[in-house]
């Protein structure tokens, strides 16, 4: 993509718009590159985990640790693929395979009763306790077909979270 610190070229738009499956308009591709250009501080082309931790809903969420293994070091094209999964217009299969990879911290392809136990101490802190959250757990999976010992895998995921009308969209604003 042409010079990082030019602003995007028709051709740059296009290419991310290819890059991101067409879910963002032109415009919208502009609007992200322009914030893209806020996180970048230091103009280096991509952003650092402490960029993306200067954005409060993102410091705020619970999962930010989990997120930030994702998003360290992004270039402005892998910035928008991420995004890509919180597009109204992505596919249910696009929304689960990220919340896939923020349950597979390690990147093995498979998520773990522990990491699954990880998750919920992330999102429920203090409200629960460690006991509390594996019988929930093992109750659950077991609703489920599962055990303690299995390992769900990406088509596990998108079989229990495909029918479950996920939303997790982000406006982007268009100037």
């Amino acid at each position: 993509m042409g010079n990082y610190s030019s602003m995007l070229t028709q051709y740059d738009i296009e290419e991310v718009q290819e890059y991101c499956n067409n879910l963002f308009s032109q415009q919208e591709i502009v609007s992200l590159y322009q914030r893209f250009c806020q996180l970048d501080r230091n103009a280096k082309g991509f952003i650092s985990a402490d960029e993306f931790l200067s954005v409060p809903e993102f410091a705020m969420n619970p999962l930010s640790q989990r997120l930030l293994k994702m998003v360290d070091g992004l270039n402005f094209k892998d910035f928008v693929a991420f995004l890509s999964a919180f597009s109204a217009k992505a596919s249910t299969q696009q929304k689960v395979q990220l919340i896939f990879k923020v349950y597979d911290s390690d990147g093995n392809g498979k998520v773990s009763f522990n990491d699954i136990l990880q998750v919920l101490r992330d999102l429920s802190g203090s409200f629960m306790s460690d006991d509390q959250r594996e019988q929930v757990l093992t109750q659950l999976l077991k609703e489920a077909g599962y055990s303690r010992d299995s390992f769900l895998m990406l088509d596990d995921f998108i079989k229990v979270f495909g029918s479950s009308g996920i939303k997790m969209e982000v406006e982007v604003p268009v100037d």
